[in-house]
């Protein structure tokens, strides 16, 4: 399948598990996207000593972007395609903060991607969790991931091309969901046996590895920017038969 990098309709930011169409597509052509993990990849894990756990911020002070994560952003912006944030958020089902918090911290991020000329297309979460305290978010759903709900969601919604697009993330269950989407996958982190061990199928391995988002960027980007050039080199070098 072909894709093409498109310019985006606009850079408004996106409230939590919405999204906005890209425009400028072409009917039938599809396009890569990037989907990113957040909590680990664009924020810091948090240690919550009251409980013993590294989760995600259950705070706003506590919620901090990496340094390198805006300049990682607005180098996938520079290639026009989706950038969307597709994310397990059972903080809400879990009662360790509420739905203003949640929004809290996507402002924040906006906030500081806006600041440093890098903006993302569309934020997924699922809010759902097998063992939730709250009934309303207690199921098993489609859209958590390893499920891919979140990833085929953007296909309606911004003209994705699953096979050429990348989905990176800190944990098992991005590379379990990148895969099961047909994505390649980036493994932010020590690669470690855990790993090998608990991810499914067994044997399955991250496309590419790197330390931190930046690291990931530059290395999805020059394979996309790599891959255009092929495809148009073998459209203006193809000479018809006869």
């Amino acid at each position: 399948m072909r894709f093409q990098l498109q310019p985006p309709a606009s850079k408004r930011p996106v409230s939590s598990h919405t999204s906005r169409r890209v425009g400028g597509s072409t009917a039938g052509t599809y396009r890569p996207a990037i989907f990113l993990d957040r909590d680990g990849v664009i924020n810091r894990l948090i240690y919550h000593k009251d409980v013993g756990i590294i989760d995600s911020p259950f705070t706003v002070r506590q919620f901090e972007i990496f340094p390198r994560v805006a300049r990682a952003i607005r180098l996938f912006n520079s290639l026009r395609i989706p950038v969307i944030v597709v994310s397990n958020q059972p903080g809400i089902a879990k009662g360790h903060f509420n739905a203003a918090t949640l929004h809290s911290f996507d402002r924040k991020m906006h906030s500081v991607l806006s600041s440093a000329g890098a903006h993302l297309d569309a934020v997924y979460y699922c809010l759902h969790h097998p063992q939730a305290v709250l009934p309303e978010l207690r199921k098993r759903c489609g859209c958590r991931k390893p499920g891919i709900g979140m990833l085929q969601r953007a296909v309606g919604e911004f003209a994705v091309s699953l096979p050429d697009s990348f989905m990176i993330g800190d944990g098992i269950t991005d590379i379990e969901a990148g895969s099961r989407a047909g994505c390649k996958t980036v493994f932010i982190g020590n690669w470690k046996c855990e790993c090998c061990k608990f991810i499914r199928p067994p044997g399955l391995r991250p496309t590419f590895m790197a330390s931190d988002l930046w690291e990931a960027a530059q290395l999805v980007v020059g394979k996309l920017r790599r891959e255009v050039r092929k495809s148009w080199l073998e459209t203006t070098t193809h000479v018809p038969p006869g």
